[in-house]
């Protein structure tokens, strides 16, 4: 059983993302012409990162471990992080992560619920995660379970009324064991958040709703870590609005949002293989 641990260990956590990443492009080459949603997976790895290497509850050797925290991956296209925080921990055999996208595999390219791997619940459409995540609070609750839920969510995914909807339950129901985290990265599909439905004032809408609501360096590491720790005392339903760069890491997809969804060739894979050993032993 591992609870959050008392001292940041940032050297730690810096590691487990590293490693993550990796699992991630191997999966993200894996995957061949089936393509991968490269962009959202990256800009996701650090905010799985802290949750999976430091603050959620869990037991490693019983994923089903009933007082355990639930994570919803609501941006269920994000799964390039999902199943590399989950292999990282030690719920997913690394063995299984070349099967990716492939006939046969459980790693489908949205997450499809599997609970000795770790995946708790299935997801792909948008708008969905925080309402699951609202039933899965309030049950939680009404059994006494100190047990927390953490929804990731997208910031074009914003654009649902379901999820505005869910707000406005996790309120009604005074949800202070459930998280949603926003993964901020200003890029959807159909091109730039701003462009399509501005989300630049989430930070006072979410308020409004009877949240709490916080913003974070999503690669930052301390911050990210510090910011949940304070989500995690307000006694309220609360939100992180993590500041992220989509495709983060590698020259050819930071902030490209043609790598929403893309084929990573070999020549590729290996200069993201090489720009990432920089990156991280470079520091």
């Amino acid at each position: 059983m591992s609870a959050e641990k008392n001292e940041m260990d940032i050297d730690f956590i810096r590691e487990f993302a590293f490693h993550m990443r990796k699992h991630a492009l191997a999966m993200a080459f894996s995957a061949g012409s089936h393509a991968s949603h490269f962009g959202a997976g990256f800009s996701l790895i650090d905010i799985l990162a802290v949750l999976y290497a430091h603050v959620l509850r869990l037991d490693k050797g019983n994923p089903t471990w009933p007082e355990r925290d639930r994570v919803i991956l609501s941006k269920g296209h994000g799964v390039l992080a999902y199943y590399a925080a989950l292999a990282e921990y030690g719920y997913i055999p690394k063995e299984d992560l070349p099967g990716f996208e492939q006939d046969g595999s459980y790693l489908f390219g949205h997450p499809v619920r599997s609970p000795k791997h770790g995946i708790e619940f299935t997801n792909g459409s948008l708008g969905m995660g925080l309402s699951l995540g609202i039933g899965t609070a309030l049950a939680l609750k009404k059994r006494g379970s100190g047990s927390r839920v953490f929804v990731i969510m997208g910031d074009g995914e914003m654009d649902e009324g379901s999820v505005w909807e869910a707000f406005m339950a996790g309120s009604q129901f005074h949800l202070d064991n459930l998280i949603a985290v926003i993964d901020r990265n200003r890029m959807q599909l159909g091109g730039d958040t701003e462009g399509i439905i501005s989300q630049d004032l989430l930070a006072e809408r979410i308020p409004s709703f009877g949240w709490d609501c916080y913003e974070a360096q999503g690669h930052d590491l301390e911050d990210l870590t510090h910011t949940v720790q304070l989500a995690l005392k307000c006694g309220r339903p609360s939100a992180i609005i993590a500041h992220t760069v989509k495709g983060r890491g590698f020259s050819f997809s930071e902030g490209n949002n043609a790598w929403h969804h893309a084929v990573l060739t070999q020549k590729q894979y290996e200069s993201a293989l090489e720009e990432l050993e920089v990156s991280y032993h470079g520091n």
